[in-house]
């Protein structure tokens, strides 16, 4: 005599329950390692709140900026652009203390990458949680003036002629790289 499943049979509805429920931690794993990203953050802290510190705070971010920019145009691993910025530390820290020092302070600047809190932040439709960061860390003088910070990798801004952020995609960055 053979044996024919049928819908409301036990086996089939025990075996389905799992193969569905199979599926649903499938999924969710999936989508619980696709929202896990490791973001290096760039924070740059004035040495005090003084207008003329304020300006130069932006001085050294702008010449960062230009410096790292291409170094991590490339790269597409957290782990790279960590070891990156680790590589360059010394050659950062030497230039923002040489922006200080053609802007006539003579305080320097100490650059470090540490893991640090910071608070929820937006940059442009991607908002970072508030939580402990992955930092590349840049002190003038005393570090304790307004900082200014964004997101080194992926490059989720980088400031524009006028000051303001300018976001970069980086799908469409590649996109140009490969296509054009």
């Amino acid at each position: 005599m053979k044996y024919k499943l049928k819908l409301k049979d036990p086996v089939y509805i025990v075996t389905a329950f799992f193969v569905i429920l199979l599926i649903i931690i499938l999924a969710l794993t999936a989508c619980a390692q696709g929202e896990k990203r490791e973001y290096l953050r760039l924070h740059i802290r004035a040495n005090s709140n003084s207008a003329s510190d304020q300006d130069v705070k932006y001085e050294v971010r702008d010449a960062v900026v230009n410096y790292l920019s291409p170094l991590l145009s490339d790269v597409t691993d957290f782990n790279q652009a960590l070891l990156t910025a680790e590589e360059n530390l010394p050659a950062l820290e030497e230039l923002a203390s040489r922006v200080l020092e053609e802007n006539g302070f003579d305080y320097g600047a100490k650059v470090r990458l540490a893991r640090e809190e910071f608070p929820a932040r937006t940059y442009g439709s991607v908002t970072l949680p508030d939580g402990v960061y992955d930092a590349l860390i840049i002190e003038l003088g005393s570090g304790t003036g307004d900082n200014w910070w964004c997101v080194a990798f992926p490059p989720l801004c980088f400031v524009s002629e006028d000051g303001e952020f300018a976001y970069k995609s980086l799908i469409a960055e590649l996109w140009r790289k490969y296509i054009d």
